[in-house]
């Protein structure tokens, strides 16, 4: 955290705390069935367990987004995937950190040895939807965070050929 100043119109000088982030990646798998791969994990922020895509924190600034973005899917639930999409880039939360987030979509997807030696890795349950049913998760507040409503929101949007991608 550090702090940032923020000028105003008027010309007044405000002091803002700032979080500064290396960036982070998602990605949404997508199987040929139409099922998508979800983590269940809790969270200590909400204090609580979250329905989410597997995702990562960068670890250095000039890592490439798709290359982490594989290495998080392998890493957190078993998947190798053919063919790896650009969905959407934003900032998590502008209000507080500068964290840009992209995420991405997965398909052609096949298991790879894993072993789940993290923390999280190994107190998270994979969870198997259809998209359909990840999608109206959604709507009923079953599926909170953010990076993934925005990943199955932009899937569902690609409509019947997004597993084809």
């Amino acid at each position: 955290m550090v702090e940032a100043e923020m000028c105003d119109p008027d010309g007044g000088v405000h002091a803002r705390d700032v979080v500064r982030h290396p960036g982070a990646v998602s990605i949404l798998p997508l199987h040929d069935d139409g099922t998508v791969t979800l983590v269940r994990q809790y969270r200590v922020a909400p204090d609580g367990d979250l329905l989410e895509i597997p995702a990562g924190k960068a670890d250095r600034n000039d890592e490439d987004p798709v290359d982490l973005a594989l290495r998080e899917l392998a890493e957190e639930v078993g998947l190798a995937a053919s063919s790896c999409v650009r969905l959407a880039g934003f900032y998590l939360s502008p209000g507080y950190s500068d964290e840009w987030h992209e995420t991405f979509l997965a398909t052609g997807l096949s298991e790879v040895p894993t072993e789940f030696d993290g923390v999280e890795e190994r107190h998270m349950d994979l969870v198997r939807l259809g998209l359909t049913d990840a999608v109206e998760a959604v709507a009923s507040g079953g599926i909170v965070d953010a990076k993934t409503i925005i990943a199955l929101l932009a899937t569902e949007r690609r409509g019947p050929g997004a597993r084809s991608t």
